[in-house]
């Protein structure tokens, strides 16, 4: 059926700002789709009303998905308590809206306005310092997102920087995809869905970091959106896809993102917060959603949009991108500066009131709260299903290669530490050369054992940035279900051990041999176990660190810390028995693996030689090691060294598991956190920051 297309304007006086507003009405007659449509379409908006136009005409928008909000609130939530005595902040101040399949919202506002919280909400990525209340349904239901029906792609591009484009989106398609499908299949399927980003000329480019140079801004960004297209979802997520890229780039980017119905012929729900958009990129929007400090100054067709401010008072200038006159008339952080050079202009404060003001008057509005009960009363079937992803195994074994090649070719994870390691260890072999078997020799191999099991393991803390880096990719994967917590821990344990044999069984040889230890194959064999033993306990116990403390430099100084109190108390520097209880010998002494690995590598060196000694009166004699060890070390003689080397084998494997356990933990309390803050907030610790007037008592619940 044909529709027309009528347009009303009614005017109301607004005293405070002393000026008359008119305000735009649009209904169509005739048309089963409830949204307003206009006839007057301005250039910016022809390219939206084609693709609404073919969405309405597409049978397959049935199997999108819908999503819907109302009255959504989301308060931020503090310690402290703010100038007005209060310890909450609004961020979103009742927003009500909606997303359809085979349709791009563009979420906009100027910094602050609370997009990204939006976005957030809408995707159940809130912190857990904030408090949400309001209706958020997935078609009519209310119901979680299913991992493979959803994705979201972060604004900040967090890749392996070492691996090509080719890679790292076949080992994503391999951890994502089902072990029902094939590896020709997920190959087959990563090649397909580079293709659809324009990347296949870039497929063997490594993504590049700070050492190295490799893709551009909007290829990574390409990138991170092809790792999440993979499972194909229904709806998609993108929070600020165009930041740092230039306007050509942005608008790449984006008609791909606008144009993917096309090439795999999904109906897909895509909503995207961007700050501000080109004139081309605006053009490929189908709804905009316009947020001035958490208040909804205009949601409907993108195309309407400039009609809208117009009829508002707030026409857009001649050959001015609409973006940046929407932007500009609702942005009020530089008010006081423009105002000086402009006289008689309208203040911001009053123009984003009128603006709010008219739309929730408009008939637009009303459409707008129509349609979002229309879609929250259609009966859309059974929840969406969750899909399957790749088995522990699977999973185990693809993260082992790609974090073993992410090692092998980051010349500053182990090779640096290889060729310092190399050269300290040819330090020590020259300062202790062929130590031999006098007296003082004695104190100088306790020294150089000493130095070795402490101060050469120590510098591993050097890996703490890459560590870093690790847990930043996994944070992102792992937020968008790509994988478990224990596959994760798995994979970063077993593709270490090649490379920590390495940087161990080559400085000890060089130290071992050149400074002439305790002779014998199996002495340095349990050496360089023991200096494996403690480069992987410290990768470990930073791996820890990383977990909760992400920051680079407090995670170097809690590392270094904790170390410290370690070697401290570990039994050379203060005799064990001299130690003071309880703290300092009772755990510490204890728990710290310099201990072991003191006692150890002493056992090994001392047990089964002699030394000689003169006593008071001249006269020769030798002294066994296993004396010296028991009246000079005090080291514990009751059991092997064997056995001290399987205490440090036991504190890597508590290490990992209370690593694991941490990870386990933070996701349990965010989850509890977070329903916990989604209780109702006392009104009066609200802190609202419009006018009481001119805005809805908050009473929604979620």
């Amino acid at each position: 059926m044909a529709s027309s297309t009528s347009l009303h304007e009614y005017s109301y006086s607004n005293e405070s700002a002393g000026i008359r507003t008119a305000v735009l009405d649009v209904e169509t007659v005739g048309h089963n789709d409830p949204l307003p449509r206009t006839t007057t379409v301005t250039r910016s908006g022809q390219g939206a009303a084609r693709n609404r136009n073919r969405n309405e005409n597409n049978p397959k928008l049935e199997e999108g998905v819908f999503l819907t909000w109302e009255d959504l609130w989301v308060t931020l939530v503090s310690k402290a308590k703010n100038e007005n005595g209060s310890r909450s902040r609004s961020i979103l101040q009742g927003v009500t809206g909606y997303a359809r399949p085979g349709e791009l919202l563009a979420i906009m506002g100027p910094s602050g306005c609370g997009k990204s919280t939006l976005l957030d909400a809408l995707g159940g990525r809130l912190s857990s310092n904030t408090r949400k209340t309001g209706k958020i349904l997935i078609n009519g239901q209310k119901q979680a997102l299913a991992y493979g029906t959803s994705a979201y792609v972060t604004q900040d591009d967090t890749l392996i920087t070492t691996l090509t484009v080719s890679e790292a989106v076949y080992y994503s398609a391999q951890l994502q995809l089902p072990d029902s499908m094939s590896k020709a299949e997920k190959k087959e399927r990563a090649e397909i869905t580079i293709r659809e980003m324009g990347l296949q000329d870039a497929m063997n480019t490594r993504i590049g970091g700070w050492g190295s140079k490799g893709l551009s801004g909007g290829q990574k960004r390409r990138v991170s959106i092809c790792i999440e297209l993979l499972t194909r979802p229904n709806l998609l997520f993108l929070d600020e896809p165009t930041s740092g890229l230039d306007s050509a780039a942005s608008y790449y980017v984006m008609s791909r993102i606008a144009n993917l119905d096309k090439t795999d012929g999904i109906p897909r729900t895509v909503i995207t917060s961007i700050h501000q958009p080109s004139s081309e990129v605006f053009q490929l929007f189908n709804n905009l959603c316009l947020l001035s400090a958490g208040r909804t100054v205009y949601f409907g067709p993108a195309s309407a949009a400039n009609q809208f401010f117009s009829l508002c008072g707030f026409p857009c200038p001649t050959l001015q991108n609409p973006s940046d006159h929407f932007l500009k008339t609702i942005n009020k952080d530089f008010e006081q500066d423009i105002e000086q050079g402009m006289v008689g202009r309208t203040p911001t404060e009053v123009a984003i009131d009128t603006l709010i003001k008219s739309y929730k008057e408009s008939e637009s509005y009303q459409q707008v709260q129509g349609q979002v009960a229309e879609l929250c009363k259609q009966d859309f079937g059974e929840e969406l299903e969750k899909r399957s992803h790749a088995g522990f195994l699977t999973q185990s074994f693809v993260l082992t290669r790609r974090s073993f090649m992410n090692m092998y070719r980051d010349r500053g994870y182990y090779w640096l530490r290889l060729a310092i390691y190399i050269t300290i260890a040819l330090g020590l072999g020259t300062v202790y050369q062929d130590l031999g078997h006098s007296y003082e020799s004695i104190q100088a191999r306790s020294s150089l054992i000493m130095f070795v099991s402490s101060f050469l393991t120590f510098m591993a803390i050097g890996g703490f940035p890459s560590f870093v880096e690790d847990m930043k990719v996994f944070e992102r994967e792992r937020l968008n279900g790509h994988y478990g917590v224990s596959a994760f821990v798995f994979a970063n344990t077993f593709s270490s051990v090649p490379f920590l044999i390495l940087i161990s069984v080559i400085p000890a040889a060089i130290t071992y041999y050149v400074a002439g230890l305790h002779k014998g194959f199996e002495h340095f064999f349990y050496f360089a176990c023991v200096l494996f033993a403690c480069m992987m306990l410290v990768e470990s116990l930073m791996m820890i660190v990383a977990s909760i403390v992400p920051n680079f430099l407090m995670g170097i100084i809690a590392g270094a810390g904790i170390q410290g109190l370690m070697i401290m108390c570990g039994g050379f520097f203060q005799l064990p028995n001299d130690i003071p209880k309880p703290l300092w010998k009772f755990p510490l002494y204890y728990i710290a693996f310099h201990k072991y690995a003191y006692q150890g590598l002493f056992k090994n060196e001392f047990i089964g030689t002699t030394f000689p000694s003169s006593d008071q009166g001249g006269k020769t004699s030798s002294l066994s090691g296993e004396r010296i060890l028991r009246d000079k070390w005090q080291v514990e003689m009751g059991y092997s060294k064997w056995v001290d080397l399987a205490i440090l084998v036991g504190m890597i494997l508590l290490y990992r598991v209370l690593f694991l356990v941490i990870i386990k933990a933070t996701e349990k309390v965010k989850t509890i956190g977070t329903t916990l803050l989604a209780m109702p907030l006392n009104k009066r610790s609200m802190q609202i920051l419009v006018n009481p007037s001119s805005t809805p008592v908050h009473g929604g619940n979620l």
